[in-house]
């Protein structure tokens, strides 16, 4: 049998296969560690219009099966990334899809217009689970109106490929996902983390400076293949999911829950190479069941 097809498609943009790093687990350094031309989509940490210097520390506390973090969106902003960061990923042969960050409408709106004139960004990551400053704090993505005006507002702006990435603390994702494919979404990426905290005994301090911070790691993976396949029953766009996979059983799963693409992140701090090998065992899978496509088993959980 001939080597399986792994290409899929998230808007306009076609991936040589569905394996990608999650937003911030993935940077300049990494490109030294594996082939990037091997994996289909380069995902680097979400970035701000201005520098932020993030949240104090400690940041990151583990916990079992997985990983409180509490970095803070640090970043050097938008201008510093386009001439340094997306000019370096621009070098591999790999569609880029650039993560931001923003506390209000205008300003996703002026990073949009921004990155629409960058030809090396093929796609945008709209990170809704930050904070909206204009509305008491509360994350644009815990909100159906605020995720349909974000999404809304920038389908306005660009053509390039939008990708909301929604946040799993909220009582319906349904009806946020419902919301993004209203505003103009051309793919929904989910979950982000989930709001944790740990606390140390000895100290009876908590373990992260900022108190709460984002679980992510294979503790998530049951709730977030659930919301995967929740989404994936009453939207009509191409899903990525993401939380808690480190291995191409994980990723399989995910698909067969209706993801058309996924994302690794924490397991990238345990094994560089999981990408790549992840790939490898997606095509072996479809391999030895004689599927001659990923797009075959997408969504066909048997239930």
């Amino acid at each position: 049998m001939s080597k399986p097809n792994l290409q899929v498609k998230l808007g306009k943009i076609t991936l040589r296969n569905p394996v990608m790093p999650a937003s911030g687990t993935f940077g300049i350094g990494s490109c030294e560690l594996i082939d990037v031309n091997k994996i289909g989509a380069v995902v680097p940490k979400s970035v701000t219009l201005h520098p932020r210097d993030g949240n104090k520390t400690p940041r990151i506390a583990e916990t079992t099966g997985g990983i409180l973090n509490s970095i803070g969106i640090q970043s050097k902003g938008l201008e510093h990334f386009i001439k340094n960061d997306l000019q370096c990923y621009a070098k591999f042969n790999t569609p880029i899809m650039v993560s931001v960050s923003a506390y209000s409408v205008d300003e996703f709106k002026k990073m949009v217009e921004i990155l629409d004139k960058e030809e090396a960004c093929s796609m945008i990551e709209l990170n809704i689970s930050c904070p909206n400053l204009e509305e008491g704090g509360k994350a644009f993505g815990m909100s159906e109106e605020a995720t349909y005006k974000i999404v809304k507002e920038v389908r306005g702006i660009t053509e390039k490929t939008i990708i909301p990435k929604l946040t799993p603390n909220v009582s319906d994702i349904v009806t946020i996902a419902l919301a993004a494919q209203e505003g103009g979404a051309d793919s929904i990426a989910l979950t982000n983390t989930y709001i944790g905290m740990a606390i140390d005994v000895n100290t009876r301090k908590p373990k992260l400076g900022n108190i709460i911070g984002g679980l992510s790691g294979p503790a998530i993976k049951p709730i977030s293949l659930r919301m995967v396949w929740q989404v994936a029953q009453k939207v009509n766009l191409p899903i990525i999911g993401i939380g808690g996979i480190a291995n191409w059983e994980d990723a399989i799963e995910y698909i067969l829950a209706g993801a058309t693409a996924i994302q690794l992140g924490t397991y990238n701090f345990v094994n560089p190479n999981c990408m790549i090998d992840t790939v490898k065992g997606i095509e072996k899978y479809l391999v030895e069941n004689g599927y001659s496509s990923v797009k075959d088993i997408i969504g066909k959980v048997e239930i």
